[in-house]
């Protein structure tokens, strides 16, 4: 894709967004294990997901712990495009989940997101992380000060939903 100012960018959590930890696997879900964590989604929302990618309707981009191992490892599998940019904590390798735990202070995700707006200010992103509800302290205002920034904090149980994602397309 090439990146252009018109095309909204997505940034893509994993856990609590695409993977929903559930015992009970829900009517048409899959589910697969990797690096030793067991992952269940909903093929039919990482589907709308990889369709808007292709249509050029957004720009998905990886802002997740597994960091570069959710292209390496779980793009394929869960039918998402391969190739995406990667958003790391800053001074960490985008070698994988493990390399992104390290004990450094403060959301890292709302540094990444911030490096994104700035870098591309003619851009609207959205934002999809189940953390955003527990981190609205911490990104309430600079949220407010962004109205091109859209939100979207699914349940942790529940995953993303049909329900959101039909709420973004109404915003895009």
């Amino acid at each position: 894709m090439a990146g252009t100012g018109d095309v909204p960018i997505l940034l893509l959590d994993v856990d609590g967004v695409l993977n929903a930890p559930c015992v009970a696997l829900p009517e048409g879900w899959a589910r697969g294990t990797f690096n030793g964590y067991v992952l269940s989604w909903d093929p039919t929302i990482t589907g709308r997901l990889r369709a808007w990618h292709e249509s050029e309707r957004v720009e998905i981009h990886w802002l997740t712990t597994w960091a570069a191992d959710a292209d390496r490892l779980l793009a394929g599998p869960m039918g998402l495009p391969r190739g995406l940019r990667v958003h790391v904590r800053e001074g960490v390798a985008p070698t994988g989940f493990l390399g992104a735990l390290d004990g450094a202070s403060g959301w890292w995700k709302l540094a990444a997101a911030r490096a994104v707006a700035e870098a591309e200010p003619e851009r609207r992103i959205v934002w999809i992380d189940d953390d955003l509800a527990r981190q609205a302290a911490d990104t309430g205002e600079w949220l407010a000060a962004h109205p091109h920034v859209l939100v979207v904090a699914p349940d942790l149980f529940t995953g993303l939903t049909h329900e959101q994602l039909d709420a973004i397309e109404a915003w895009l």
